[in-house]
Order: C-alpha cells, then structure tokens, then sequence
C-alpha cells in the first residue's frame, strides 16, 4: 500500500488596511492595482462593522459581531470562538502577525493561535515600520507553511503622510496616506511571494466617512463610505477576475481556510449582513443594521433607507417609499441580534493606560450603560454631535475635566436622555472639586436612569473622595456584592475600610483588585505595609520585593525590605537591604546591628554601639531590651 504523498499546502498573506475606502483604491494604488489585476477583486466586499477590533474579529472567526460578541473596539474577544491563526497553527502552519496599533492589541484575544505576535509599544506605528519588521522576520523564517498577518493602521485621522506622499496629494491627506501604505504593501507582497506558492488577500477592516453623510471618520453610520471595503485575493485555483457578487469580509475567514485545503470554501451570500452599534451601546440611540443583497443595500435604524448602490453609490436617494424587499432581506434584518447594553459595558480589566492608548487613537467607549428608549434618536440625524462626541470622551479619558465640561453641557443640550454624558459631566465636576454642580448633575444622571449601577458606582466614588465618604459605603457595598469585577469601587472600599480600621478586609479587597490588574510601585508598597501591621510577614515581603522591582533605584523603602528579611530568618538579604538606607536611620541601625550580631560580623559590637549613639525615643528601649546585644 503507497503513502499518500504529504498536503503541500501554500503559504499565506493576509494583509489588512485600516480606514480604506473602496474608492480610495486607483492610481495613487500600484501594488494593490497590480495585484487585483493579476488576482480576483472582489468589486463589493463589505466590513460586518466600521470599527477596527470587532472588524478583525470578523475575519477570524467566520461571523458576524452578533456572532462573535466584540461589536466595539476595546472589548474582548471569547476563547470560544476558535480562530483562523489556530485552525492554520493546528495544520501545521508557523504564524506570525505584525499589527500596527493598539486597538487590535493582544490583550482583546485576537492574537490566538500566533507563534509571533508583534504589536507597537505606544498607539500606533507607522506603516514603513510595521513592513521593517515583518521582512527582518521573513528573513529568517523557515520554509514550513507559514501564515502571515500584516495589519497597516496609517489611514486613520489625524491625516499626516510623510513625503513625498504629502505633496503627491497635496489636499487630499487621506489618499497620501493610502499611498505610503501602499508603497509598504508593494515590499511586504514581493517579499512574501519569493517563498514560493502563495495565497494572499489584501482587504480593507472598514473606510472612513471623510465628511459624507456628516461622518468625518467612521464607527456611527452604516454608509457606503465606511462598509465598502476594498478586498482581493490572489492564489493557486483563485480565478483572475472581477465580481460584482456582494461579500462580506467575513469571510476572509472561509476564503484562507479553503485555500489551505481545511474547508470548501463558498464566498455566495443569498443577503450580506452588517451592523454600528457604537450609538446605541454609548448613548441609546436607535441600533443600526444593514442587509444587501445584490445591489441593494437597506439600513434599519430606527426607520428604513433603502438604496442602490450601483446606480447611486453615494446613497443619495432613499428608495425605500417604492422599494419592494425581498424575504431573505427582511429575514436578515427582523432576525439580526440586537445587543444588550448591560452586557456590553466597558471591560473592567481595562486600566488607565489602556485607554489613553485607545483615546489617542480616537476611540473612547462609553462611561455609562445607556438608557435605551423607544423615541431615541437615529444616528443619521445626530451627525453634528460627532465631532463634539468625540473630543469630549477624548479630554475626559485625559483628565481634562475643564476644557470637557462645555462640550459635555454641549452635548445635554442637544441628547438631553444622553446618559452618558450627564454622568461624565459629574464626574468631570467631582473631580474638579465642584461638589454642589457634581450633586446636581448625579441628580440628572439618576433622573434619566433610576436604576443604573454606573451611576451608583460614580455617586459613591464622588463621597468616598470627601468628607462624607461615610455616605459611600453602603453603595459601595451594594456595588462590589453585585458586580465584582468592577476595580473602581473594589479600589474605593479598599480605602474606606483602611480608614474605619478594618485592615484585613482592605488587603484583601486590594489583593481582589491586583488578581484583575497589575498594580503600580506604590499600591504594592502600601499593601506591603497593611500586611506588615497584620503580621503577615511573608505576603508583605513579596509585594515590597515587587515593588522594588518596578522602581529599581528609586526604591525607598528598604528599611520594611530589611525588617521583613529579618524576621523571616533571611540575614544577608537583610543587611543589604539596611546597607541600602540612607543616613543614620535610628530603625534601620538598630536592625542592622541585630543582623550583624546574627552573621557574626567582626564589627557586630561597633554596629551596637552606632546604634546607641543615634537612637531616638523608639530604639533606645529596644535597644536595651535586646539580647542579642548583651
């Protein structure tokens, strides 16, 4: 009986552009011109949302955001949903990504199922460095099957392309940062294709309004400027060509796993679907859902627009009056999954950090779970609130509570039932130390939403800060027993607990918080020093040792470091430890000489008599007591 000869399956290039529009794709697009001409473009491909992570998401899962549960940036995708990296990585495929900016980071789950991970320290790079670094990486690959990921991030606003892309498309930034993507994509391709057979698609997560339809950017509408995506695929058993048949990036998913020789592969669609829940989930407007099928595209917001987006691809007449929509279109949009606000509540692992990354890049998620109502707003007619949306949550997540308050007052004048921003308005106020305009505004805020635990969480941080922190603890209580994931009350009753003297529940509240998030130098050497006047020696000594870690030489509390080192038998860690404290310490003299004594040190008796010389009120009657020193 013969062997079966072993799958030789191709390698793979998958390459995603940020912020692309379908029309963006031309003359100032050589390699991506030359790549469809050789390949199959696919002429309405679709993005199943116009955000970046839930876009991804996407196209590794095979589903729709209503599948996969990530319908905004900055959430996390389920272990569930397995990938297309480790359906590759379990064929036999080495993987290798190389993004370019923190919304699609590893911490949201996409990065599963990747030998190699490579993600920029700060937001974003740019896309030459990205392309840098995957050909170093290319280099040295071995020649096994290899699945490789690019992702270039450079459309996205503000729009500032380097030379000579910036004076190329003089006014017209967004297409010069198209361009210098582009040239990067023309190096990532020729390198990736001298490994041999090779199957690639190049596609765009989602475009960029550029002011149509109101939309400067992208997130909040369900146009054609932001859902119409370039997409191309080239490949052994690919046919050359160009469709006009509906896709949606999806799947991607399904495309590579076909190519592979994992699946069969089926890019028809009877109805594509796709969804922008960006303002329903943050302030309670009307959830929005698109379904085409062939060259029609309908969008349900709170009302129906129906269009024909060959005839008229700037959507600028709503057929829907005599538009007659077939089963499978109204199917698709009564059966879509609308989410639940509650559950789609800003993650709480989510820290500081993390969100002034994800705020430079644009994207701020809501404070707030909206009230959701049947009279709210549809999207399309909010667009002048955009731009004030965006730079308010952008100054509120960089604690520039002063230049927000106006645009936030903005805001509730215009979305009175915006949740979102009479809490953040508030909190702006609170923290600004303005109690009577922060009390009113919770007022407000519980007004629009009685029952909401966001503004139960910000009214008890707001006393636990003052002087009527008492006031805090029972919602904090209430809060913590009903949500336990959530750090910021967790953190506050932490402290109230510190100061009604209940020491052993303030650890262990701190220790709960520090399971969920890394904490700073300073919080570890506070829980360091709750721990030591709990006795609990050895916890105490790992959180000083990891606080001495982050801090290197600015480092100040080796004392604690050299008295824990002590009483846990451990004497040469003790006395550098103590040799490390500054000046004529009483304390750590004291404790130096008893180590000196335990070590044997020829100058142990010198050491007991320094710390006689520069006792104060505390060691002297130690140091009489002390055996060690007799």
């Amino acid at each position: 009986m013969e062997t079966p000869a072993p799958v030789q399956r191709p390698n793979i290039l998958l390459v995603t552009l940020d912020t692309t529009r379908a029309d963006a794709m031309g003359a100032a697009t050589p390699a991506y011109s030359a790549l469809a001409a050789r390949g199959r473009t696919y002429r309405y491909a679709y993005a199943t949302v116009p955000q970046t992570l839930p876009s991804h998401a996407s196209m590794f899962t095979g589903l729709y955001p209503a599948g996969h549960g990530v319908r905004e940036n900055a959430r996390f995708l389920a272990e569930r949903h397995p990938l297309l990296a480790e359906k590759l990585k379990r064929a036999g495929y080495q993987t290798a990504a190389f993004v370019s900016a923190f919304a699609v980071a590893k911490r949201f789950g996409i990065a599963r199922g990747f030998d190699l991970y490579d993600e920029p320290e700060k937001a974003e790079r740019d896309a030459k460095a990205t392309t840098e670094r995957a050909l170093a990486f290319l280099q040295s690959a071995p020649q096994q099957p290899l699945f490789l990921w690019v992702h270039y991030y450079d459309p996205h606003y503000p729009y500032t392309p380097p030379e000579p892309f910036r004076t190329r498309h003089a006014g017209q930034p967004y297409l010069g940062e198209v361009a210098f993507m582009d040239e990067q994509l023309g190096r990532v391709l020729r390198a990736f294709e001298q490994r041999g057979a090779a199957a690639i698609v190049v596609v765009a997560d989602h475009g960029e309004g550029l002011g149509e339809h109101g939309e400067q950017q992208h997130g909040n509408l369900l146009f054609q400027t932001t859902m119409h995506v370039p997409m191309v695929m080239t490949g052994p058993g690919i046919t050359p060509g160009a469709s006009d048949t509906p896709i949606s990036t999806r799947r991607v998913f399904h495309l590579l796993l076909g190519a592979a020789g994992l699946e069969q592969s089926d890019e028809r669609e009877e109805v594509i679907a796709g969804e922008a829940m960006k303002p329903f989930l943050d302030y309670g407007w009307q959830p929005q859902v698109m379904a085409v099928e062939g060259r029609t595209k309908v969008i349900m917001a709170g009302r129906t627009e129906v269009y024909d987006v060959v005839a008229d691809p700037r959507e600028t007449r709503n057929l829907a009056a005599q538009a007659s929509l077939s089963r499978p279109v109204r199917a698709t949009l009564r059966d879509y999954p609308l989410p639940t606000p509650g559950a789609a509540e800003p993650p709480a692992s989510l820290d500081e950090e993390a969100q002034r990354k994800l705020a430079s890049l644009g994207y701020v998620s809501a404070t707030a779970r909206p009230a959701v109502r049947k009279d709210a707003p549809v999207p399309a007619d909010m667009t002048p609130l955009f731009p004030v949306l965006d730079r308010a949550s952008g100054l509120f997540v960089r604690e520039q509570y002063r230049e927000a308050i106006p645009l936030l007052e903005q805001i509730h004048a215009k979305d009175p039932h915006n949740l979102d921003a009479a809490l953040r308005l508030a909190v702006a106020h609170s923290a600004l130390g303005h109690d009577a305009l922060a009390l009113a505004a919770f007022r407000k805020a519980e007004a629009l939403a009685p029952d909401s635990p966001d503004v139960r969480t910000y009214l008890a941080l707001h006393y636990a800060k003052g002087d009527q922190w008492e006031q805090a603890i029972p919602l904090l209580e209430r809060i913590t027993r009903d949500e336990p994931d959530r750090l910021p009350p967790l953190e506050a009753l932490a402290v109230i607990r510190e100061r009604q003297g209940r020491v052993e529940e303030a650890v262990a509240l701190r220790q709960r918080v520090y399971a969920k998030r890394a904490p700073s130098a300073a919080e570890l050497v506070r829980l360091g020093e709750l721990q030591m006047s709990l006795g609990q020696t050895a916890p105490a000594l790992a959180s000083f040792e990891s606080a001495r870690v982050q801090q290197g030489a600015a480092f100040r509390h080796d004392l604690e470091l050299g008295v824990l080192y002590l009483a846990t038998g451990r004497y040469a860690d003790a006395r550098d430890a103590l040799d490390r404290v500054p000046g004529d310490h009483p304390m750590a003299l004291f404790k130096r000489a008893q180590v000196s004594v335990l070590l044997r040190e020829p100058d142990a008796a010198a050491r007991i008599q320094r710390a006689r010389e520069h006792a104060d009120g505390t060691t002297r009657e130690l140091i009489e007591r002390e055996r060690l020193f007799r």
